[in-house]
């Protein structure tokens, strides 16, 4: 059997301020090499939580990380120093979902793109230079030689969005991580943008996880996808099987209140209720009080992840029976 590329085992990650607040709760994800996941949820379900835990960016003084976190063979938890600083750029690498304040606003996107490949790599800054324009012309920036010297506020929102893209991949990473690179892009944009990244992933073979609550942009980029409520996954499986026939009812929902051809001029359908409070999160499964289906069992104990046939649910009473996907 290979052995996968990403390996997050029982990760429990909690935040301690005046409330203790449990972001994700054990928390299982393999990814191979050269594959595409697509995590999905609303806003406050832990995806954005995942992406930053493996890059370890959440502050060590206020952060409880439990479980582990095995990333290209390395124990990312006993990352320190030199070694962790070469991990983040190097191995994984990040898209934010807002690139105006991930870039430096005092340097010109080249210098930065630059200080990024020396920081890495043992290379000359003619040379760093010339990988760094050419990482911009990869990522399809009209005018690359010029908007090498451009500060980022004068890069209109999609061309910040490619140069942070173009930083991103500097460093050849075997592990992208797409943090909602969309959301603050118009429709055409985002369009150019999500084929980019399939493009660029094809191209280089990195293996890459994408969050976003918008399933059409899941759809297009992601080869299988994992729905996180509360912290926890919820339901995983192969893109196709699961938007064709979700398990869990809140996938079902969030399908549901998906805009489509096929719901023109009816309402849309809505999840009842609100997400729950994560420093304070109920007993049994987090979705009860907002599930049409939940009995004492649900409200109760907490539903294990099981899977088969490379699909799984966290559901006493899924829609289908694993035994019956087709």
């Amino acid at each position: 059997m290979t052995t996968p590329l990403v390996s997050l085992q029982d990760l429990s990650v909690q935040f301690c301020g005046n409330r203790k607040a449990s972001a994700l709760n054990e928390v299982n994800i393999e990814l191979a090499a050269g594959e595409v996941l697509g995590l999905l949820g609303e806003s406050g379900s832990g995806k954005s939580v995942t992406l930053r835990t493996l890059l370890r960016l959440h502050p060590e003084r206020t952060t409880k990380i439990r479980g582990r976190m095995l990333v290209d063979g390395q124990d990312v938890l006993a990352l320190k120093g030199r070694a962790l600083e070469l991990y983040r750029g190097g191995t994984v690498s990040m898209v934010f979902q807002e690139p105006g304040l991930a870039f430096d606003p005092v340097y010109t996107v080249g210098q930065q793109i630059t200080e990024a490949i020396r920081a890495h790599e043992s290379v000359t800054e003619q040379a760093a230079r010339a990988r760094a324009l050419l990482m911009l012309e990869r990522v399809q920036i009209p005018q690359a030689k010029r908007r090498f010297d451009a500060y980022p506020h004068e890069l209109s929102g999609g061309m910040r969005q490619r140069a942070m893209i173009a930083l991103a991949l500097a460093c050849q990473p075997k592990l992208l991580l797409a943090d909602e690179p969309t959301t603050a892009l118009d429709a055409t944009v985002q369009i150019q943008i999500l084929l980019l990244l399939r493009e660029l992933q094809r191209e280089t073979g990195m293996s890459v996880i994408f969050v976003t609550h918008d399933i059409g942009a899941a759809v297009e980029v992601a080869d299988r996808i994992a729905v996180m409520y509360a912290g926890r996954i919820v339901e995983q499986g192969p893109v196709g099987q699961l938007v064709r026939a979700p398990r869990h009812p809140y996938t079902a929902g969030l399908l549901a209140a998906t805009v489509g051809t096929e719901n023109r001029g009816q309402p849309l359908m809505a999840v009842p209720g609100s997400p729950p409070d994560l420093a304070a999160l109920p007993p049994g499964c987090s979705f009860a009080p907002r599930c049409k289906h939940a009995d004492e069992a649900c409200r109760s104990r907490v539903p294990p992840l099981l899977s088969s046939a490379g699909q799984a649910v966290a559901c006493w009473h899924p829609l289908m029976p694993l035994a019956e996907a087709a």
